[in-house]
This record gives C-alpha cells, sequence and structure tokens, in this order.
C-alpha cells in the first residue's frame, strides 16, 4: 500500500539550501557553540541549519518520546537563534532503527513529535532513514511489497500533516541508500532509489552524499543520473569534513572536489562537518563563498583567504603562530583523500630521504628545518588564548608533533652511525601508538 506516485504541486518555496547539518555521531554542540556556528553562517551567507545529532537520544533512539520542559525550552532558544540570524532552522527525526511502519501508535508518535516541535516555533521538518537495518518486521513486510514503499507510505502522510498546519514547510527525506555506492549494493532492496522517486511526494528534497559516504568528488553526470532516478533534484548532504569516524583527524581545508556548476543540479548544499565546531570555521566558510559564486571554484585561492581570516583565533601567549606556520599546520589536516601541497612537500622530502643512504644526505636541512618548525607549531598550539579552539586541537597536533619528533629523532641517529637502528627515549613500545587497534596482530592463520 502507497499514498500513489509524487505530485508536482507547489513542492516548496524552491529556495537553495546552504548551511550545516550538526548531524555527527558524537556529543552534541552547546548552546554557546551553536550561536557561534549561527554567527558564521550568517556572516558566510549560509541559511540552513539540520539538527540531526545522532547521539541526542530523542532524536533517533528514543525517538518516540518527546522532549522534557528544559529540553525543550533549550530547542526554542536554538529555533529563535536561528531565526534571529535570518537563518532556516530544520528539525530531523531518525526513527528507522525500530519503527513499525504499519502502526497507528507509531505514526501517532511521529506525530506528537513534530507537534512539539511546531508549538516551539519550527516550522520545517526531516525524516532520516540512514543507518538503519534494511528490513521490516513481518507484519510490514506482509502490507508493502518494498521497505521504500513502507518508508514513502509513513513519510508521505506525515508530510501532508504538517503541511495542513504549516503549508509553506520544506521537508527532506534520506533514503536508507544514500551514497552510490550503497545503491549499487542494493541497500535497502532493488529498485529502492526508483520507488522513492516514483512514491514519496515531490515536496520532499531528498539528501545524497555522493558516490560514497565522504565523496572526494561529485560531479554533475552524477547528480544528473541521480535526478532521473529520484524525479527531482538532489539534496546533497555532505561529509567532506565530517571527521566522526576518525577521532584521530580533523579536516580545515577548502570546499573542494565539486564543480560549480553542481550549483545548478542541486536543491541545496548543505556541510555535515567535523565534531569540533572550532575546527569548521575554513570548511564553512568556503562552502559559503562556493554556494555564493557563479563561475569556476578555486578551492585552493578560498582556502588560503579563509585561512587568514582564522589566524586571529590563533593568538598566543607566547611567540606569535605566523600565517606561514597556521598553513602548514592546516596542510596536515587538509582533506580526507589528501593532504594539502605543504604536507605533500614535507612527506615527500622526508619519504626520500629515509629510502636513501645517510652518506648522501649532505645537511637534510629542509626536511629538518620543516619538522622542527611544525614539531614547534604544535607545541605553541597549548598556548592558544583561544582554549576551546586548543582543546579540539590539542590531542590531534600532539600526535603530529610526536611524529615530527620522531622523525627528527631517526634523521639524527642515522646522521650519527648509519648502521644505529632509529631510536627514541620518548617513543616507548606499549606507549606510543600502543593498544590493540593501534598495533593489531596478525589474524588467526593469517601468514606474517
Amino acid at each position: 500500500m502507497t499514498d500513489g506516485p509524487a505530485v508536482a504541486a507547489d513542492a516548496h518555496d524552491g529556495a537553495f539550501l546552504a548551511g550545516a547539518i550538526e548531524g555527527f555521531y558524537g556529543r552534541p554542540w552547546s548552546a554557546p557553540e551553536r550561536l557561534e556556528l549561527f554567527d558564521w553562517m550568517a556572516d558566510f551567507g549560509l541559511n540552513t541549519y539540520l539538527y540531526a545529532p545522532k547521539d541526542d537520544l530523542k532524536h533517533r533512539t528514543l525517538w518516540r518520546e518527546t522532549y522534557s520542559p528544559e529540553e525543550a525550552d533549550a530547542l526554542a532558544a536554538t529555533v529563535r537563534d536561528c531565526a534571529a540570524r535570518g537563518l532556516r532552522f530544520i528539525y530531523a527525526l531518525s526513527p528507522g532503527l525500530d519503527i513499525r511502519f504499519g502502526s497507528e501508535p507509531d505514526r501517532g508518535r511521529l506525530h506528537a513529535r513534530l507537534e512539539q516541535m511546531l508549538a516551539l516555533g519550527c516550522e520545517h521538518f526531516a525524516l532520516l532513514f540512514d543507518d538503519i537495518p534494511d528490513r521490516m518486521h513481518a507484519e510490514d513486510a506482509a502490507r508493502w511489497t518494498s521497505f521504500a514503499s513502507a518508508q514513502c507510505d509513513v513519510t508521505n502522510g506525515v508530510f501532508r500533516w504538517v503541511r495542513e498546519r504549516r503549508p509553506g514547510a520544506r521537508f527532506l527525506f534520506c533514503p536508507t541508500p544514500y551514497c552510490g555506492r550503497m545503491a549499487d549494493r542494493q541497500l535497502g532492496g532493488a529498485g529502492y532509489l526508483d520507488t522513492v522517486g516514483r512514491e514519496l511526494d515531490a515536496g520532499f528534497d531528498v539528501c545524497w552524499t555522493g558516490p560514497e559516504i565522504v565523496s572526494r568528488d561529485i560531479t554533475v553526470a552524477h547528480v544528473r543520473e541521480l535526478r532521473q532516478i529520484l524525479r527531482r533534484k538532489p539534496l546533497i548532504w555532505d561529509n567532506l569534513h565530517a571527521n566522526d569516524y576518525d577521532g584521530r583527524r580533523f579536516y580545515c581545508g577548502p570546499y573542494a572536489g565539486r564543480p560549480g556548476a553542481l550549483r545548478q543540479e542541486v536543491a541545496g548544499i548543505l556541510a555535515n562537518p567535523n565534531n569540533e565546531l572550532p575546527l569548521n570555521y575554513v570548511p564553512l566558510r568556503t562552502l559559503g563563498e562556493f554556494v555564493r559564486g557563479d563561475g569556476p571554484w578555486d578551492a585552493r585561492r578560498a582556502y588560503l583567504e579563509a585561512m587568514g581570516a582564522w589566524l586571529p583565533r590563533f593568538e598566543t601567549v607566547g611567540p606569535p603562530i605566523s600565517l606561514d606556520d597556521l598553513l602548514l599546520l592546516g596542510d596536515c589536516y587538509y582533506l580526507p583523500y589528501e593532504e594539502g601541497p605543504l604536507a605533500e612537500s614535507l612527506i615527500a622530502s622526508a619519504q626520500g630521504l629515509l629510502a636513501s643512504e645517510p652518506a648522501t644526505w649532505g645537511s637534510a636541512f629542509a626536511v629538518k628545518e620543516q619538522a622542527a618548525r611544525l614539531r614547534d607549531v604544535c607545541a605553541r598550539v597549548s598556548e592558544l588564548r583561544d582554549r576551546p579552539l586548543f582543546y579540539a586541537l590539542g590531542r590531534r597536533t600532539w600526535e603530529l608533533r610526536e611524529e615530527m619528533d620522531l622523525l627528527l629523532a631517526c634523521v639524527r641517529s642515522k646522521e650519527a652511525d648509519p648502521g644505529a637502528p632509529c631510536r627514541s627515549d620518548f617513543h616507548r613500545p606499549g606507549t606510543y601508538r600502543g593498544g590493540v587497534v593501534a598495533s593489531p596482530g596478525p589474524a588467526p592463520g593469517a601468514v606474517a
């Protein structure tokens, strides 16, 4: 059973959505952090904030429960803070872990949650069915021919219910296969996206992360092919700068790997960025520049300008961090699939040095100078006056500092005795990179 094919009536206001998603796994942002985010977004020309933190229990795991008075007051304040800056607040609910699609009580609980949010001033919503088991309860499977049909039936019903109360509501839908690889592997069942294209009301924007969950590139050709299937422009949920899958890393590089022509092919671009709010200044600033642009996109130029604007946040109580220092550090935490050119140059030089005979090194000055400089910049991070920025950077840059110390110790050891093994008194087995995850042994039966 479904509600029939999508209709092409007044889908929504047509505004291009551009902004940030609080959609990561991890501790949600605090109220002061959200205020800082909203100020950035207003300054950067962004217009939309999507509330979807996976670890707000009532967003996902406890989706049937309404918010307590204290929680509701906090959300109402967030809605008002967005409105005060001209930002669209979208509230997302993720019921897919255990919803019974044919259950009237479950549908009633969806309405109750959204009714509570309407009362708090929220006008726009999303239903998310990402990262869930792609199977239904037996009773639901007997009623609907596919997982996608069941989701569309529930979602269309909620959509109509909200539109009766807020005719101008913008509504988002995240499918179970939300990237090309998932769709190719038929997550959610064969023909899932075709069913969504046919049966999901045309008033919905459908979220999509690109060819991959974290996509290096999103091309116009890829989006146009998807658009034919979905029968609408997709909305890009961009995980380019997300780091919740690897807490050792962060990404402060530019919005990149997306051509300027993509702007005309999608309903919007929302960035799901680093868990640590202070580290998202450059990613969001360059996203804002990208969506406001109307020609070819020069990501590196935008990055250099944004890093210059970010530099004042790096005031220290000791020796200053210069723009050149910050660029060297930032290039070490650039993007998931690439380091910045300064970091790439350092890596290539170090690898070339260590692969050659010490007799050919000469003074090895360039490698030692860059490694020592980077090590010292990492040390100065601890002296930042902006302590939230330090707390976001500290553990990660400490690890980079340790790597530079180890590199320098190895070079010194080889210079003194080319035949000696690399040694360091500060990188001892069992403490440096220790533990099961960092130092796994061979799997049973594996060939060493």
